[in-house]
């Protein structure tokens, strides 16, 4: 795809800065396209922009933009399999969970579409002369500080009811895997929405920290981990801007003696062999409940994790459908193998070695 541009005032545009990164990919390691790391006036430039946009789109009617939004999802629908590949030659995502990521985006988009026939506001009558009158307004200028993880769907958790209600909103994507959002508005422009009601301002930590800065950024989403999405709340809340910080979460799986063994162990394979584990969903922990004597409940624990490690030892390394994808970076490799050396050294039983992936492919970030 080549180098990846700042997309503001219906643009493409070079960063003010040189300061680049590569994009690769987690199957190989392999340079994709290289993103630049957007400097203070690139975001007071997407700002302005979409300050003036602001003035005559907030005047289009509801159901204009929920109109615009209708054709974005047929748009996406229509080019679903360039934007799974590209969700999975970024992300690392074997390939049904990058369609699976498209599928979701488009429900996303479907429930926005119905905006305006609940969203117009209401009254009623408190009593006699008194009448109470709720409307909602739009904000002005947004931003959207986008995770690696969900590349199609969590944008629409932010995109379309921004959009629709609107506003204009700036999207900063993960540094990691910026092109998927590139494609999207792309699209976006195709069916009509408006130079400066959307823009991309590429980066990293700074860019999104002058995003929080900014007095003309009126309200943040961030999804990310806990550590950072503790931060953006703690930066947006004290200059009194509206936040919606969401951060990772530490899943926990139960099983219960009277459980369905095969059905569990599945379930278990599933939620922690999925999209590498890097989802919200990712099962990270699973709890044994026991009932009865030590023997039976040592009985029931060595049924249900011979069925685990029997499951995932059918799981294979790649990025076709039912196939385990890569972590999505080294960092993140290194991590989850200091994670297993770690507990190892401190008395854990290995039941399944991941880290004879790391060995044997050499290319690209992979762990079993």
């Amino acid at each position: 795809m080549g180098k990846v541009f700042n997309f503001i005032n219906g643009a493409s545009v070079p960063a003010s800065g040189n300061t680049t990164l590569d994009v690769l990919d987690p199957s190989n390691g392999k340079v994709l396209s290289q993103v630049p790391l957007s400097r203070e006036s690139d975001v007071n430039a997407a700002v302005s922009a979409a300050g003036s946009a602001y003035v005559n789109w907030r005047l289009v009617s509801m159901k204009r933009r929920a109109a615009i939004v209708l054709k974005l999802s047929l748009a996406i629908e229509s080019n679903l399999n360039e934007i799974a590949s590209l969700i999975s030659s970024e992300s690392g995502k074997n390939l049904q969970e990058s369609l699976n990521d498209v599928y979701k985006c488009l429900e996303m988009l479907e429930w926005a579409i119905n905006l305006p026939q609940f969203a117009d506001g209401s009254h009623y009558e408190l009593t006699t002369d008194v009448v109470c009158h709720e409307t909602r307004q739009s904000v002005g200028v947004v931003a959207a500080i986008l995770p690696f993880s969900s590349l199609a769907t969590v944008p629409m958790w932010s995109i379309p009811v921004a959009l629709i209600m609107g506003n204009c909103i700036i999207l900063k994507p993960s540094e990691k895997a910026p092109q998927t959002i590139q494609r999207i508005v792309e699209l976006m422009v195709s069916v009509g929405v408006p130079s400066g009601v959307v823009q991309i301002v590429h980066g990293d930590a700074e860019t999104a920290t002058a995003l929080c800065d900014h007095t003309g950024v009126h309200a943040v989403s961030f999804v990310g981990s806990s550590k950072v999405a503790e931060l953006v709340n703690k930066r947006c809340q004290a200059v009194n801007k509206r936040v919606l910080a969401l951060g990772g979460a530490k899943n926990h799986l139960l099983a219960l003696p009277d459980c369905d063994v095969p059905m569990t162990s599945r379930d278990v394979v599933a939620g922690f062999v999925g999209c590498a584990g890097q989802r919200c969903m990712a099962g990270s922990v699973l709890l044994l409940v026991g009932d009865g004597s030590e023997a039976t409940k040592n009985a029931f624990m060595d049924h249900l994790m011979k069925e685990i490690v029997s499951g995932t030892k059918m799981v294979n390394a790649g990025i076709k459908a039912t196939r385990m994808g890569p972590l999505i970076d080294k960092e993140a490799k290194e991590r989850v193998l200091e994670y297993i050396n770690e507990a190892e050294a401190n008395g854990a039983t290995i039941l399944l070695d991941g880290r004879s992936w790391a060995k044997e492919r050499t290319e690209g970030f992979w762990v079993g």
